[in-house]
């Protein structure tokens, strides 16, 4: 007994002494070098754990890093976007940070990247009618620019373009390796969109939005490589700093309780990824032009609205050209579709009816297209969906006198006009949206294929035979519907054609 006693004594010291050493070899390391948590989680204990975790390699890892050097706002919700208060006019730096790891995209390793800075309409609903309100501010506010780049504060930047159609952005090129911060100002306030002046913190808020793009093989910037924006308010000199201090304020009355629902204010802006701006980055001045999309050609012929310069809309089968027509059919396809906004000049609106069929675009209703488009070319586009004609101003009928007819005319001229030739006046309607003669002239030349400028004069045939010049007074007193015979003759000089209406 007092020998299991004894063995009992000599275990329990055994383990003490072994407990000791092991406590003492982990002071000496920790003593020794520094704490570092990647061996801690190499444990065993951790390894189930780690396993379910993605790799690093999956990890999404954006190539570059955009801060702009302005405060966000102290009163914006946990998990919504931050909010940046900014002056009208004043020069904030975006700092163009390379943040590829090693190995990454060694493309662009010592070449130059292209990046457009946009601001742009963060509400969906502005965005729809963007053309028009950029229009309208333009419009109120003639040679000025939304967008700026304050050029002797930047660095870095390289071969600064602004295209004078797109008053909302600008563009450049830089190294990543190097040092690059652009200097942005914007001239527009949030409250220049609005319905009302309601003040600062009633104004809409914008996006800014810079754009990245590296050199294809053709030399062109179009290959796409990152997207980044963050939300904004824009006010008037001194404004943003008063919301900033006003936002602060509001903050340091609430409670802590609840005070945790709120983001922390930072001194700088990270733009956070977002997709690529719609469109293509060679629409800037000297560039290479703006490539067009292809297009089906459309050789439908069933359509029944003219063409502009088509004299006759109702004509068909009379040797003129009348144009493939006007009308949008429901079957049209999404190409089709395409080239017939290009047609009627609404080319702005082809990016945001991008998917549309023409079944698609003429079910939309004229609430809807005047919400999409704005009121003057929403109701432009419903009237051209409608095939909504203007009016002609006067409408006229002619003939081709035929020779045989003249003979006839020349033998009967003593008769009381009744002709029994038995020839067959098959008559073209003219629509004249002009009263003016050179509009005859024009509309003759297409009904009877007679090239424009071969038609020296146009004279009416009168009393006794005479020849009268058609003026734009005489047109403005044509009654409506007149019924002409043409008679072409060969001018004095053997150039070219008169035309006499009988």
């Amino acid at each position: 007994m007092a020998w299991v006693l004894k063995m009992d004594e000599v275990i329990e010291s055994g383990l003490a002494h072994d407990f000791d050493a092991s406590l003492s070899g982990i002071g000496q390391e920790l003593g020794a070098s520094a704490y570092s948590m990647s061996d801690v989680l190499a444990l065993p204990i951790f390894k189930q754990e780690d396993s379910s975790l993605p790799p690093d390699s999956e990890t999404k890892h954006p190539p570059f890093q955009y801060v702009m050097c302005a405060a966000t706002s102290p009163a914006v919700k946990l998990h919504d976007e931050t909010l940046t208060y900014l002056n009208q006019g004043q020069s904030y730096e975006i700092r163009m940070l390379d943040n590829r790891k090693m190995g990454d995209m060694p493309e662009i390793s010592g070449k130059l990247v292209k990046s457009i800075i946009r601001v742009v309409f963060h509400d969906r609903r502005l965005q729809y009618t963007e053309h028009q309100q950029l229009e309208g501010w333009k419009w109120n506010r003639p040679g000025d620019r939304l967008l700026d780049l304050d050029i002797p504060m930047s660095v870095g930047v390289i071969d600064i373009k602004t295209n004078p159609s797109q008053l909302n952005a600008v563009e450049f090129l830089w190294d990543p390796g190097k040092r690059t911060s652009a200097f942005i100002q914007v001239h527009c306030i949030s409250t220049e969109f609005t319905p009302r002046k309601h003040g600062g913190e009633k104004g809409v808020p914008f996006r800014i939005q810079v754009d990245t793009f590296k050199q294809t093989e053709n030399g062109e910037y179009t290959d796409h490589l990152h997207s980044a924006s963050c939300q904004i308010k824009v006010f008037k000199p001194k404004g943003a700093d008063r919301k900033q201090k006003t936002d602060r304020e509001k903050m340091e009355k609430r409670t802590a309780h609840e005070k945790e629902k709120y983001q922390p204010s930072y001194d700088t802006t990270i733009l956070s990824e977002c997709s690529p701006w719609p469109d293509t980055p060679t629409a800037f001045v000297n560039n290479s032009p703006t490539p067009t999309p292809t297009f089906t050609s459309a050789q439908h012929s069933t359509y029944s609205v003219p063409d502009s310069n088509s004299s006759s809309p109702n004509h068909q089968g009379d040797g003129t050209s009348q144009g493939s027509g006007d009308q949008l059919q429901p079957s049209a396809t999404i190409q089709e579709t395409q080239q017939w906004l290009l047609k009627h000049r609404f080319s702005t609106y082809t990016r945001l009816f991008s998917n549309f069929s023409g079944a698609d675009l003429l079910k939309l209703t004229r609430e809807d297209l005047v919400q999409i488009c704005g009121p003057a070319d929403g109701i432009r586009l419903y009237n051209a969906l409608k095939s909504r004609s203007v009016r002609p101003r006067l409408t006229i009928y002619v003939c081709q006198e035929p020779l045989r007819s003249i003979q006839l005319e020349r033998q009967q001229d003593a008769t009381n006009g009744d002709n029994s030739n038995g020839a067959i006046y098959v008559y073209h309607a003219i629509y004249l949206e002009e009263m003016a003669a050179s509009e005859v002239t024009r509309k003759l030349a297409l009904v009877f294929n007679i090239p424009l400028h071969q038609i020296n004069q146009v004279y009416r045939q009168g009393p006794t035979g005479i020849h009268i010049l058609v003026s734009d007074q005489m047109v403005q007193n044509f009654q409506d519907e007149s019924c002409f015979l043409v008679t072409t003759i060969k001018a004095e000089n053997g150039e070219g054609f008169h035309i006499i209406l009988k």
